[in-house]
């Protein structure tokens, strides 16, 4: 069992790496067999020129919504607040789940594209266009509405009012935004890069300059930031949609506009739906989290201290994510291909390098903890006193970071391969069930808060990575393009019925942790005791 998972981690086919040849150079092949293992340096460096464009593509793209909020801050405190919470709004109900949307394309046109079904990367481009189109004319109704929602949900009226206002000019946005992220995956299955990370950085230096001329030259005012935000996302659709439109790179995967895209809408569903709740699912953990911060007995730092944790995270993530679109990609193609041993390979290349990048990141946060949080922190009286609660969040945000990082990859892994259904059970179960229910114990019951909390987010990140891989494992590596119609609903494999045991010593692990703390947080007392005070813990009266 051991020898199976070892030589599945590693990638090596025992049979084909202990060969000697003709010469009798044994020793050499050996020498490059070890190389190997570490790291494959040919992938290594593909994924590298292909992760870092995809990250910075993503972080312009996704400032343009942070300056609008940026500017409309300068005009007050309100405005501000109303941005903010509009902005958080936007990312909970829309943005997160058109993203999702797009997952379908890392699946469909990545491994069309692998599988040289070149014609039909454009089919499903437009298949996709049409679904989001669909789904941001309902997400844009529940936006109208956002006053109302936001009220029932105990927000302030004045800044409930301020972010419905801000959330209707940035409707023509979500469109755009919908068809921005589909554009943006067909180029990514393709390994396009950088052209769409030159269109992102023209768009937010025209963003700043719309948003600038909008808010102060003209009588808009708090109105015009949300529509810079909505007007600078149809300018880079536009400039992406004429780029694939006329250049010579896409005369064989962009045949035009036809009607045969509606005849696979059904199929572009079955791995959307899948992809958005997977992208919804672990969005809402981290807003979830926030709000549960706000349950606790002091809970303006702890909020404050909660939200300072899941910024940086976020952030880490952002820098990881052009990893997680690397290995969709690659797996993608290569199981398009028919090559399923190259895209386990890519996978553990890029295992690799996150691994690499997150311990990077981490050890960056190790030395430089207090001066990160002193950008979230002003002068206030609790100024010490949160960068020490920072201080001492610190080695958990190191843990949380290696684990997303990893759980990335996995999720990439999992478009690619077009297990998306998969993974929204993963997510439902880890976070949720486990993540979750971990933390509100830990945080109320044992009165850890904000550590607790976070503790039990770590315990779902590593439950849902270690699933994932799991699956990985057990999931026999197919494409929807294979010629055998057997083949096309992966099954489990018996070889890697190890997996299993995997997967056993996993939870048996989160078991024995969880009640190892157990019995050092525990006060030890006898249910006879004297003292009713001592008998049990009051959970509820805190969350009041």
């Amino acid at each position: 069992m051991i020898g199976e998972v070892f030589q599945f981690l590693h990638g090596v086919r025992y049979t084909k790496l202990a060969g000697v040849n003709e010469e009798g150079h044994g020793e050499e092949t050996s020498t490059g067999t070890c190389c190997k293992i570490l790291l494959d340096v040919e992938e290594a460096k593909e994924q590298v020129l292909f992760s870092l464009p995809a990250i910075l593509t993503n972080l312009f793209f996704s400032l343009i919504t942070l300056v609008s909020v940026m500017f409309a801050g300068h005009l007050g405190e309100l405005p501000l607040a109303g941005a903010t919470l509009a902005n958080s709004w936007a990312n909970v109900t829309g943005f997160a789940f058109v993203v999702g949307l797009s997952g379908a394309l890392e699946t469909l046109c990545g491994q069309g594209f692998g599988a040289k079904s070149y014609r039909m990367l454009g089919i499903y481009l437009q298949a996709s266009c049409i679904i989001s189109f669909l789904f941001c004319s309902i997400i844009s109704v529940i936006w109208l509405y956002t006053e109302p929602i936001l009220i029932f949900l105990h927000q302030d009226p004045q800044i409930a009012k301020s972010a419905a206002l801000f959330l209707k000019f940035l409707i023509p946005g979500l469109f755009a935004y919908g068809l921005l992220q589909n554009i943006l995956r067909f180029l990514q299955t393709q390994s396009i890069y950088v052209m769409p990370m030159v269109f992102s950085m023209i768009s937010i230096v025209i963003h700043i300059a719309i948003t600038y001329g909008l808010v102060h030259w003209t009588s808009l005012g708090f109105k015009g930031a949300p529509l810079a935000a909505s007007v600078t996302l149809w300018i880079s659709v536009l400039m992406l949609a004429f780029h694939v439109s006329f250049a010579k790179n896409f005369e064989h995967t962009w045949e035009g506009f036809s009607l045969e895209p509606f005849q696979y809408i059904m199929t572009g569903l079955k791995l959307a739906l899948p992809s958005a709740t997977m992208e919804c699912l672990e969005e809402w953990a981290f807003e979830i989290l926030v709000f549960m911060g706000g349950l606790m007995p002091n809970s303006t730092r702890t909020t404050s201290l909660l939200a300072m944790c899941v910024n940086t995270q976020e952030i880490g993530y952002m820098v990881t994510y052009g990893l997680s679109v690397t290995a969709s990609t690659r797996v993608s193609n290569e199981l398009g291909a028919g090559n399923p041993g190259r895209a386990k390979n890519a996978m553990l290349v890029t295992l690799k390098l996150s691994l690499i990048l997150s311990f990077t990141i981490v050890l960056a946060l190790t030395f430089g903890h207090n001066i990160w949080a002193r950008f979230f922190i002003d002068s206030s009286s609790n100024y010490s006193v949160l960068i020490e609660d920072f201080a001492s969040m610190t080695p958990l945000l190191a843990v949380s970071i290696i684990l997303d990082s990893l759980q990335g990859v996995f999720s990439g892994v999992a478009r690619g391969c077009g297990w998306q259904h998969l993974a929204v059970y993963v997510n439902l179960g880890t976070f949720y069930f486990i993540g979750m229910t971990i933390a509100g114990l830990l945080g109320f019951e044992f009165k850890l808060y904000a550590k607790g909390l976070w503790i039990g987010l770590i315990c779902g990140l590593f439950c849902q990575a270690s699933t994932l891989l799991l699956i990985t494992q057990l999931k026999k590596w197919t494409s929807d393009f294979s010629q055998n119609p057997k083949e096309r609903e992966p099954i489990l494999e018996p070889s890697y019925i190890s997996g299993l045991w995997i997967g056993l010593v996993c939870g048996l692990s989160c078991q024995a942790s969880t009640l190892l703390l157990i019995t050092q947080l525990k006060k030890w007392t006898y249910d006879f005791s004297q003292n009713p005070k001592e008998k049990k813990y009051q959970f509820w009266s805190l969350a009041r």
